[in-house]
């Protein structure tokens, strides 16, 4: 531990938690505001304007945009300790969680299946995922430009930092010593109850079709983190992970793993 970080621990505490915590609820609190009111402003018809009939274009950037102001107004509460070992270790474990997420839907093209599929297949996430966030809804290039740019932004930058600074620079601490002093708890210290709580709830954060790839992808994020003990390393694999299921959406039309 620093002697900047012990600093600020010790004459602002309520600023560490604030920081590694409201970014996650400010993110989760707009997506939950946009999946139960949109319906109320949302107006599906050729005629209607492209914020009403499409909401989530226009909340996503804004959503994107605050998070991101936060993170940044916040920054000095964060200890990444970035590095270009543990980074690269990251970025392997970013490729090879991914490609767990990606396989079930991609046994689906493979198998030439069609339609919704049922039991152990739809269990597993084995579905098309053709619907769902698309930025070719606009004809315009600019307007296609920017919410192309926006989404990568905020998967790959605002999701991977938020998620990260919750769920391993903070969750995890607390549930490991939750009642004395969680910060004195070394960062990617293995305890199994952080384990099993945070790999849960970043499951469960997901969509049931994502389950199981959330499940492996969550077990190799507490892996790398307790082996580097660098919350760098868990943004770069997140980041990386992340930008490269967008490349795989573009690529092959999977608007439904956004």
């Amino acid at each position: 531990m620093s002697d900047r970080s012990q600093s600020l621990r010790l004459y602002d505490p309520r600023g560490w938690v604030n920081a590694h915590v409201r970014p996650f609820v400010l993110f989760m609190g707009i997506l939950l505001l946009l999946q139960f009111t949109g319906d109320f402003f949302q107006w599906d018809h050729p005629a209607a304007s492209w914020w009403r009939r499409w909401p989530e274009q226009w909340v996503y950037p804004l959503q994107t945009l605050i998070c991101l102001g936060y993170l940044l107004r916040h920054w000095r509460y964060y200890e990444f300790h970035w590095n270009f070992r543990w980074a690269l270790v990251g970025a392997i474990f970013g490729v090879s969680g991914i490609a767990c997420w990606l396989l079930p839907t991609t046994l689906y093209d493979r198998w030439e299946l069609e339609g919704e599929t049922t039991d152990w297949m739809k269990w597993l996430g084995i579905q098309e995922r053709k619907v769902g966030f698309d930025p070719g809804v606009f004809t315009n290039p600019a307007a296609y430009g920017f919410s192309l740019v926006m989404r990568f932004l905020r998967a790959t930058v605002v999701v991977a930092l938020i998620e990260e600074i919750f769920w391993r620079g903070f969750l995890m601490r607390f549930l490991a010593n939750r009642d004395g002093d969680y910060w004195k708890v070394p960062f990617g210290k293995h305890n199994w109850l952080s384990y099993v709580v945070c790999t849960l709830a970043f499951t469960i954060a997901h969509a049931p079709i994502d389950y199981a790839g959330a499940l492996v992808y969550g077990t190799l994020t507490y892996l790398l983190c307790v082996w580097s003990k660098n919350l760098g390393a868990c943004v770069v694999m997140h980041a990386t992970a992340n930008f490269l299921m967008g490349c795989y959406i573009m690529a092959y039309g999977k608007y439904g793993l956004w």
